[in-house]
């Protein structure tokens, strides 16, 4: 049987997933999780059809149309994969694991149903700290209620992101946040504290899908703090 054929197939049908995946999942018309896994699928399919690619190449039948294409889903895949590969796979970010904020409306959320929302432990912050060491919080030379007006006026600015809690009396905010391509929700806590100096704002982000999240907790808390600085 010649593997050239069977590199086209597998080729196409990768390319159709790599594409379709994250298409139908933005789109609302399968759930973040099955759009994410027909992704995976996608860049499987184009590494075996690489695979049958070379072989028929090999034996002596040419490179065809097979071998571009799974030399093409492949490539793309590992340029969105590999960088994902450098951090932690853990899903829930804080920038204070000794004392980290606590959600209050986010488990009653549908979402959320049977869910454990407390922060995981020592594990997950020994793992943080290795792949994050640059992750802190954000100290603000305000008092607490003028952090607080800043915080909320900057959550509020964030594209996709839903505030489901203001608590001014405890300077704590919540919302929900769903990323742009595959449109997964993770939950967000933010909390203002009184320092000496002023204040401190301390920000937790927990993806609801997956054991991982591939970084994609951390660079919220950084481009939130970011938007809270330039206000």
């Amino acid at each position: 049987m010649s593997a050239a054929p069977w590199a086209f197939r597998l080729g196409a049908v990768g390319l159709v997933a790599f594409i379709l995946g994250p298409l139908v999942a933005h789109l609302g018309i399968v759930s973040a999780m099955v759009g994410f896994i027909v992704f995976d699928l996608g860049g499987l399919f184009g590494l075996l059809a690489l695979v049958f690619g070379i072989v028929g190449t090999l034996r002596g039948g040419g490179a065809g149309a097979g071998l571009a294409l799974g030399l093409l889903v492949t490539l793309a895949f590992l340029v969105i994969a590999v960088p994902s590969g450098k951090v932690p796979p853990i899903n829930d970010i804080t920038t204070d694991t000794t004392n980290p904020p606590q959600f209050v409306t986010a488990p009653s959320l549908p979402g959320n149903q049977g869910r454990d929302m407390r922060y995981p432990g020592e594990s997950f912050a020994k793992q943080q700290t290795a792949g994050y060491p640059d992750l802190a919080a954000l100290h603000l030379d305000v008092s607490p209620d003028q952090a607080f007006q800043r915080v909320t006026a900057a959550a509020q600015q964030m594209p996709d992101w839903e505030v489901t809690r203001t608590d001014a009396a405890t300077h704590a905010l919540e919302g929900v946040a769903t990323t742009h391509l595959f449109r997964f929700k993770d939950d967000f806590v933010i909390e203002v504290r009184p320092q000496a100096s002023g204040s401190v704002v301390q920000m937790r982000s927990k993806s609801r899908d997956g054991k991982g999240d591939v970084g994609a907790n951390a660079a919220r808390i950084k481009a939130f703090y970011a938007k809270v600085k330039s206000g």
